[in-house]
């Protein structure tokens, strides 16, 4: 299963922008905006398109995902 990642701490620093202050424009908590850029939490769909509003992009320039290191190269079958 691929891994969810994020460039929001990329953006908000190219915004000078603190934790604090993005997680007020969207609402949540700042511990929230540090899970995220972290890797612990995954947003729901409205949070991923508040945040990359705020930096005028799209959901798909702030995150991403890249292959999971420690899956197998099995395909399941249906």
């Amino acid at each position: 299963m691929p891994i969810l990642k994020t460039r929001i701490h990329e953006f908000r620093k190219d915004n000078h922008m603190q934790q604090a202050e993005l997680a007020e424009l969207v609402g949540v908590r700042r511990e929230t905006i540090g899970n995220l850029e972290n890797g612990k939490y995954n947003p729901s769909l409205k949070l991923a398109m508040d945040i990359a509003h705020v930096f005028g992009k799209t959901v798909e320039e702030v995150f991403y995902y890249v292959p999971d290191p420690d899956d197998d190269d099995e395909e399941d079958e249906d």
